[in-house]
């Protein structure tokens, strides 16, 4: 079987690279032609764990290439997958443009049935927006051929990518009929030997489950951010909160930890086109707009428990910054809260200090050279007049507090991800600020927590 992938993002990428691990022979399309020479040459435009390999062993073994030809790449495909990007208009609504550009070149160069396969997260009613571009260019050219339009949404975690492709914990498709139901069991048949559930649906069902599924997780981190912001003015604890609530099996423990809000490239375009589509349907998705107002102020947490700590006088300050990417194991900042963050640091006078595993490039696309760059961690702190915590990459969780300490100007660590023990902090003399919890008033012992 040959299969096509228009669009070499993120998306693209992780599908292309993992059909072809399992032996199809894939195809991936993009229009920017330095990205398919960088990708050709075995550059990687991502960082995700596990996919430079993985795209690099199956270029080598013939089962994956790259072109910026679509109607080449479309020649002999069985089924073809948009795969492009859908940026929120203005308004919130997702942007289709290069969807439907897709599907008008499909309609311009098939030869042959072809099943096209939105992968790209799209509102309700694009596939049938998709049927009819092809099936215009179809009748331009006056041309017979059969096709079909599915919805087969992507359920990645960026850092997790390709062990959520390989053993998926659902395969969601949206179609309406046999023939590209069959298609499609035959594709994903390899990922469904060891119990992976396919689930068929009609195709609006499909585009609507993608969105309802992160405006559900989107849902639950504000929802669990309120709650942390209350706990700290009355005196609770959120990480005992949380535990205790996460342990009833309606509700579990995921996507219950309190932070600094959630960011990427998925919650809040697609909460902000939910709730667009929910208006064009003259329906007010009231939590969903609760939803992205916590979380928007959410963001700014940290920089108003450091502007506090300071007085409200952060003019010549230091600030130092570990962590940059929306999440750990990925270079993404897209939504991340560090922009905004480090945003009102620098209109407040500050200057910022900043180190991350691998989205320090990136970071460097938004900030230029209003801050400082470090490739070391440690190097942020001297001369700091604090430490603050925006993502929780691994190699911060146990650092040497002797050295952060004694690089530090002063003992201040603000943490936007709760990876740090309250008493612990205490223990070695840090004034130690995190979310959802009291930190200046005596604290117990919190060993129990998960």
């Amino acid at each position: 079987m040959k299969v096509t992938i228009v669009g070499s993002g993120y998306v693209g990428l992780v599908t292309g690279a993992c059909f072809s691990e399992v032996g199809i022979n894939v195809v991936c399309v993009d229009i920017d032609s330095k990205k398919i020479d960088n990708l050709n040459k075995g550059i990687i435009p991502i960082y995700e764990p596990g996919l430079e390999e993985m795209l690099m062993r199956n270029m080598k073994k013939g089962r994956l290439s790259f072109t910026t030809n679509i109607a080449e790449a479309i020649k002999d495909s069985e089924v073809l997958f948009i795969s492009v990007g859908t940026p929120p208009d203005e308004d919130g609504s997702a942007d289709l443009k290069y969807v439907l550009a897709v599907a008008r070149d499909c309609g311009k160069n098939m030869d042959d049935y072809l099943l096209v396969v939105t992968k790209s997260t799209v509102p309700v009613g694009t596939s049938e927006k998709v049927k009819n571009a092809i099936q215009e260019e179809l009748n331009k050219r006056k041309v017979n051929i059969a096709f079909n339009v599915a919805s087969n949404p992507e359920f990645l975690k960026e850092g997790a990518a390709i062990a959520d492709f390989l053993k998926p914990d659902r395969i969601v498709i949206g179609l309406d009929s046999q023939r590209a139901e069959d298609l499609m069991k035959s594709l994903y048949k390899p990922f469904t030997l060891n119990g992976h559930p396919l689930i068929f649906m009609d195709i609006v069902s499909a585009e609507m489950t993608k969105y309802a599924a992160n405006a559900m997780l989107a849902t639950k981190i504000s929802f669990i951010n309120d709650i942390a912001n209350l706990c700290e003015i009355v005196g609770a604890d959120i990480n005992l909160v949380r535990n205790g609530i996460g342990s009833d099996s309606r509700i579990g423990n995921k996507f219950i930890y309190p932070g600094i809000g959630y960011g990427g490239s998925c919650f809040p375009k697609d909460v902000q086109a939910l709730i667009r589509t929910g208006s064009e349907y003259k329906y007010e998705l009231r939590i969903l707009k609760a939803v992205e107002d916590v979380n928007n102020d959410q963001k700014l947490v940290i920089f108003n428990k450091i502007n506090k700590y300071f007085n409200g006088n952060l003019n010549d300050k230091t600030i130092a910054i570990w962590g940059l990417s929306f999440k750990p194991q990925t270079d993404d900042m897209r939504e991340a809260p560090a922009l905004k963050i480090v945003k009102k640091l620098l209109e407040a006078g500050a200057k910022v200090k900043v180190y991350d595993p691998v989205a320090m490039e990136e970071a460097k696309h938004h900030f230029g050279d209003s801050i400082s760059y470090y490739d070391d961690q440690h190097e942020t702190l001297i001369d700091a007049d604090c430490l603050a915590i925006l993502t929780e990459w691994p190699e911060f969780k146990f650092p040497n507090f002797k050295i952060v300490s004694k690089l530090l100007n002063s003992p201040a660590i603000f943490d936007g991800r709760n990876i740090y023990d309250k008493n612990e902090m205490r223990e070695h003399g840090f004034d130690y600020f995190c979310i959802g919890v009291d930190t200046t008033k005596n604290l117990i012992a919190s060993s129990s927590i998960n």
